[in-house]
């Protein structure tokens, strides 16, 4: 039963994440007049199709693990001799026939959707759903830690974190994290006076919560909407700090996971509660988001990147030299797939 639940969990999550993503292409294309010849949730053979009015034909697939949307023309993009060379008619419609920058919002929306669909998730989550916070207040400081020297006292509340606001315990983890590398500034209350302290890179700052001091809190709108952005990017933030720490050898490859990891994180949310299964579409749809946009050939972020330089030198970008630019960027996206997918073998049978 369980593994039926986390099947029906990651087809849950991928299938609204993905159709989240490929429906901000989607609707982009049709604002800008470009025709859209697919829309897939999955690859492979199709389980169901059908065509709308407009002839796109809408598919799902029998392996339901992403989805793309064909635009007509879109890999032109490289080849203007061959769009140049299409008869008047056939131009219409044509990923090229539109200017740049309308091409730049048709492959931006769909990371543009994920962040979209994360704020939405968590603003709804910090306004119906009551929490019982961990106020950042510090219960006990352990002797002779980093925060003990820098002079961090029991009773002390932190108020911020490298100008950061910090509201909850949770906070503090996160800048902790954050921090890892350099000397975090903070700023503590101190019986209604605020003191300056400047914490020391360590494993761990020595603090511990006052665990008496909590609060059931249930946020307005207007906060839930903005606390909604705010874990949004603290969550974006926090994934490009954790990928350059594992760029950089401070932290181990190991961790990154495939469909494997977020089936199982996934059953297990879908178990939790209805709110801790939405909080997971919501990290899974910024981790899409973030990574289509780092800048690598066949991610939207490469594209992107090409779009900004050809606006910059005002010449297309083409050739050979980019078609093996291409290749190489789907290499290393099979090659990352082949890892996170060990990692996870290697971990679930122990072979680590």
């Amino acid at each position: 039963m369980h593994t039926i639940l986390t099947i029906i969990a990651l087809l849950i999550v991928l299938g609204v994440v993905v159709f989240v993503h490929e429906a901000g292409h989607f609707m982009a294309a049709r604002w800008a007049g470009v025709r859209v010849d697919a829309f897939s949730i999955g690859f492979g053979p199709a389980i169901i199709k059908w065509h709308d009015k407009h002839n796109t034909v809408w598919k799902l697939c029998c392996l339901p693990l992403g989805g793309y949307v064909s635009i007509y023309g879109q890999e032109d993009m490289f080849n203007r001799k061959k769009y140049d060379e299409l008869p008047k008619g056939k131009k219409i419609g044509h990923y090229l026939s539109v200017p740049a920058w309308k091409q730049f919002i048709i492959i931006g929306a769909g990371v543009f959707m994920n962040f979209m669909l994360a704020w939405a998730i968590y603003s709804a989550d910090f306004m119906f759903r009551p929490r019982n916070i961990q106020l950042p207040v510090i219960g006990q400081v352990v002797r002779d830690s980093v925060a003990f020297k820098a002079g961090i006292k029991a009773g002390d509340t932190i108020v911020k974190i490298d100008n950061a606001s910090i509201q909850n315990w949770g906070e503090i983890i996160i800048a902790k994290e954050l921090a890892d590398k350099h000397d975090a500034n903070v700023i503590v209350s101190r019986k209604g006076k605020t003191v300056n302290v400047t914490l020391a890179p360590a494993e761990r700052w020595g603090l511990i919560a006052d665990g008496s001091k909590t609060m059931f809190r249930k946020k307005s709108f207007a906060g839930a909407v903005y606390s909604g952005l705010r874990e949004t990017y603290y969550q974006s933030k926090t994934l490009l700090v954790v990928l350059k720490q594992i760029i950089t050898g401070e932290r181990s490859s190991k961790q990154l996971g495939s469909f494997i990891t977020i089936a199982q994180v996934s059953g297990h949310a879908l178990e939790a509660g209805f709110f801790i299964f939405l909080s997971i579409i919501a990290l899974i749809s910024v981790n899409l988001a973030v990574i289509n946009l780092l800048p690598l050939p066949v991610l939207d972020g490469g594209y992107l990147l090409i779009l900004i330089i050809e606006a910059i030198t005002r010449r297309k970008l083409g050739g050979k030299a980019m078609e093996i630019t291409i290749l190489v960027g789907w290499v290393l996206i099979m090659l990352l797939f082949a890892f996170t997918m060990w990692n996870d073998i290697a971990r679930v049978f122990g072979l680590n």
